[in-house]
């Protein structure tokens, strides 16, 4: 959607030195925009190879024209979360777009909770899915909302999952934190409504990334139609610049559901 103009504009991504994270924040950079990557250390971006560090990623980003710095944090620590969005504000000199990416159905000590139903899964894992999903996406958004409410501007995308919209049978607890997203998007679109600052919220499909390849063998889709298949980067990252820029400044308090 190079149609998009985001010159100017300042952003932060969460969880962006790599996955989806790291798409969204590139083409909001080739549209123009200043972009804050944030991961929640440096090497995280290593982990699927997807790049040497997040400061790599950031350097790469610069070389599109625009400016772009790494900052760490832990997005389930709300001082974190908080000193996280006064860097950026501070790196730029103001926070025009935040889009909280940060997130995944990760265990407390593994790759994904064992067991991930409703009744036989740890507490530990229960409280490990909900702060890096729905209650991280709480404190970005209070936070950055303070700043967006007293400059009268601001767009606000938060990322949930097609998980939370139908019945699931694995990752119970990850797909109702993304459920409870939609429900806070729409809560926070109304209060900020008065301040022309829009919040919308985006739930991807399953999509190709480094670490759905590297934990998923996929059969072929060859058989299937465009909108059957797993979706590549580039679909979902076409809807969050929409939500970003300015085509939707009459849209808020919406959920943009990728159904496969």
């Amino acid at each position: 959607m190079s149609t998009i103009n985001l010159i100017g504009k300042n952003a932060l991504v969460t969880g962006s030195s790599r996955g989806l994270g790291k798409q969204y924040a590139l083409d909001l950079a080739r549209s123009g925009a200043n972009v804050i990557i944030h991961d929640v250390n440096n090497e995280a971006a290593a982990q699927f190879n997807e790049a040497p560090s997040g400061s790599d990623v950031a350097k790469e980003i610069a070389q599109l024209g625009v400016k772009a710095t790494f900052i760490p944090g832990d997005v389930s620590d709300p001082a974190q979360v908080k000193d996280l969005i006064e860097q950026s504000i501070r790196a730029f000199g103001s926070l025009d777009i935040l889009v909280n990416n940060a997130g995944g159905d990760i265990g407390f000590r593994t790759p994904r909770p064992n067991p991930n139903d409703c009744l036989d899964i740890s507490v530990e894992d229960i409280r490990a899915v909900v702060e890096r999903n729905l209650l991280s996406t709480l404190y970005a958004c209070k936070f950055a909302g303070l700043h967006m409410r007293e400059r009268r501007s601001g767009k606000i995308v938060n990322v949930g999952s097609l998980a939370a919209h139908v019945p699931v049978r694995e990752g119970i607890i990850y797909a109702a934190a993304k459920m409870g997203i939609s429900q806070y998007t729409r809560s926070l679109a109304e209060q900020l409504r008065p301040y022309d600052v829009n919040v919308n919220c985006i739930s991807p499909t399953a999509t190709y990334t480094a670490r759905f390849l590297a934990t998923r063998s996929v059969e072929s889709e060859e058989h299937l139609s465009r909108l059957q298949r797993i979706a590549q980067p580039e679909d979902m990252s076409n809807i969050v610049l929409f939500l970003c820029g300015p085509q939707s400044d009459a849209l808020s308090g919406e959920t943009i559901v990728c159904w496969k």
